[in-house]
């Protein structure tokens, strides 16, 4: 299950984990105009674990989902007339 919220400055999803134990904490994500965070409580230290990704990163980490082991660089497309 997720939830999307749009915020003043972020647009929020939540993933929550549902099925059988364990089960995990959920991860929040929040979309800025220049960065992504990604956010889960850990419940064995109390503490809130927070990843930044640059807009660059997330969209290699996209790319990176649909290819095999190996080294990428993107490179933008050039705008043929």
């Amino acid at each position: 299950m997720f939830t999307i919220e749009h915020d003043f400055d972020a647009t929020v999803v939540t993933l929550v984990d549902e099925g059988e134990a364990p089960l995990l904490e959920d991860v929040i994500i929040s979309a800025f105009a220049e960065c992504v965070t990604v956010e889960q409580h850990d419940p064995r230290t109390d503490r809130v674990h927070k990843i930044t990704f640059s807009l660059q990163q997330l969209r290699d980490l996209g790319a990176a989902l649909d290819l095999p082991e190996g080294a990428y660089r993107l490179t933008p497309l050039d705008d043929e007339d």
